[in-house]
């Protein structure tokens, strides 16, 4: 048993698969992480990539386009974001509060809202398109070395778009005057009042970003890692992602790191439900073991660097 386990890990297809699981949390994580940078705890991710994930798709089966799709979603979740920010930040609500009742709403009204605007119940397969899927790309002289063109190459573009934000949103934070207010706001709300930054004006655009970013990944799950949007797509990835910008130190490539390991634990699960020997119930709870080991040892991390400090 543990010979066809080890078989399975070590092949191109399983490297092919740790990437391709990795996007979606890496874009939730990424939208965690520029959030809480500025002091704002973005708990609706669930929710947002569910809204984001079906009006992706509703937006490219109306056009025929998925680059449409994906701005409909990038669209929507910055939308949410702002709903979330006016009950928390202007009417004093709760943030814990105003995004769990968005991650309800996201669970049950996008079943309202697909019957509303298409009269299905419970999924879009029908509706799909090849146009409605975001293309793949073969990347030039890597998809021709062998074993790292296999893992690396012919992914969804918005594949790469995810890691390429991950230097993108460094940036953003550590090299721009926005990603200064940011963090400054993060850190000390007086301090940064005081010197003329707005912060409730940053705090908003934060949020859009995190909507923004989480919108992206909501298009990914339904118009390319499940081709279709259904009740269940989203799958808990928005509460990973959270626990992978908590494991990630709130840092872009940390989160990246964190991500990865869960992508891992999640192919791990895809894979071993074809292997004989192994209970369906155990597979499908190593994702979410792997997140509270990770979140455990993350604790500990704080707890001992808190103990230093005093």
């Amino acid at each position: 048993m543990l010979n066809q386990l080890m078989n399975m890990i070590f092949t191109t297809s399983f490297g092919y698969a740790i990437i391709r699981i990795t996007s979606p949390i890496l874009f939730a994580a990424l939208a965690a992480v520029v959030a809480e940078k500025a002091g704002v705890t973005n708990i609706g991710l669930e929710g947002t990539m569910m809204f984001s994930s079906l009006f992706g798709v509703l937006f490219a089966y109306w056009t025929n386009n998925w680059l449409v799709g994906v701005l409909a979603a990038m669209v929507v979740g910055i939308l949410i974001a702002l709903v979330m920010g006016i009950f928390a930040l202007k009417l004093k609500t709760n943030i814990i509060l105003a995004g769990t009742a968005i991650n309800i709403a996201g669970s049950g009204g996008t079943i309202f809202l697909l019957y509303l605007f298409t009269g299905l119940r419970g999924n879009t397969a029908n509706l799909t398109t090849p146009q409605m899927l975001t293309p793949k790309i073969n990347i030039p002289i890597i998809k021709d070395i062998p074993v790292i063109g296999a893992i690396f190459s012919g992914h969804s573009i918005l594949t790469y778009v995810s890691f390429i934000l991950v230097i993108v949103v460094w940036i953003l934070l550590y090299k721009t005057a926005l990603g200064l207010r940011i963090r400054a706001v993060g850190e000390n709300t007086n301090a940064a009042d005081s010197v003329g930054v707005s912060v409730l004006k940053t705090q908003y655009i934060a949020l859009m970003i995190s909507g923004a970013l989480s919108g992206i990944g909501g298009a990914y799950m339904s118009m390319y890692y499940s081709q279709s949007w259904n009740t269940g797509i989203v799958a808990g990835r928005g509460f990973i992602a959270l626990a992978a910008r908590a494991m990630g130190q709130g840092e872009p490539v940390g989160a990246m790191l964190a991500s990865l390991l869960f992508g891992f634990a999640s192919a791990l699960g895809n894979k071993m439900e074809g292997l004989q020997g192994f209970s369906s119930y155990l597979v499908g709870a190593i994702p979410y073991a792997v997140t509270i080991i990770g979140l455990s040892i993350y604790a500990v991390t704080q707890l001992k660097k808190s103990r230093k400090k005093s």
